[in-house]
């Protein structure tokens, strides 16, 4: 008799476990909008890196977030991130060699950094003052690097592309400190190549938090930069980089 209630007392201390832990589910969403200029160069592994005048564009991310109260879990992050860029080159007699073709003269380059981050972090901690969350991060890459050779009208007649499709490994940390009462807060969101040392993606800025009945709304303005500093990464190497100043929003349930 005394096993029985022993059991079910277990039983049920793991159901109201299960049962809170499943209470605790929340959902972040959010997406920024980047004013980002555009700077670098790119060659094809081995070639001398060709540098193009890159016009400013708007990029964008959005992510969406799924946090829990299972400690011995990480929580997991998904965000979505547009990076493309056009730019122009004039290099007279020389010869560009890029995915086995020839360009020269008037050329130029759709660069497409685009890319998803898969994340997850524990929340180390989580109150009004001070939240910081640690962990991992795998950064996949899905753009392309791509060279047009343009007429003397500035018209394409051909082009050489490579994809990119390789991910990366990043360190990953966001800390956020906050002023109670007020809503207010700073923010840093950082990550860094762990097997690409020299890549990195971080944002700073501030942020207003409004309390609402069904969800809680974050508006967030900041300066964000990404750094895409690579040696033969699917057979080319680059130094491109994304900077510039961002606004965005994020929802919690």
């Amino acid at each position: 008799m005394k096993k029985t209630i022993l059991a079910c007392a277990l039983l049920g201390s793991m159901v109201a476990t299960s049962a809170q832990a499943a209470s605790l589910i929340g959902f972040k969403v959010g997406g920024d909008y980047w004013k980002a200029d555009t700077s670098g160069t790119f060659a094809e592994n081995g070639q001398p890196q060709q540098g193009f005048n890159y016009d400013s564009d708007s990029q964008g991310s959005v992510w969406v977030a799924i946090e829990h109260g299972i400690p011995i879990l990480p929580n997991f992050k998904l965000r979505e991130n547009r990076l493309d860029a056009s730019g122009k080159a004039s290099i007279g007699n020389n010869v560009m060699k890029f995915d086995g073709q020839e360009f020269g003269g008037n050329i130029s380059t759709n660069t497409d950094l685009s890319n998803t981050d898969f994340v997850l972090y524990y929340e180390l901690l989580d109150n009004d003052m001070v939240a910081l969350d640690l962990g991992a991060a795998y950064k996949k890459m899905h753009g392309s690097y791509r060279v047009n050779q343009l007429d003397q009208n500035g018209v394409g007649v051909r082009y050489a592309e490579k994809d990119l499709s390789t991910g990366i490994v990043m360190a990953y940390a966001d800390a956020q400190v906050g002023i109670p009462g007020l809503g207010l807060y700073g923010f840093a969101d950082v990550m860094i190549g762990v097997d690409e040392t020299s890549v990195y993606d971080y944002s700073l800025g501030l942020g207003w938090q409004f309390d609402g009945t069904g969800f809680d709304t974050k508006v967030r303005v900041g300066y964000r930069d990404f750094k895409f500093d690579v040696s033969n990464f699917d057979g080319v190497t680059a130094n491109n980089q994304f900077k510039g100043y961002f606004a965005g929003v994020e929802l919690t349930f």
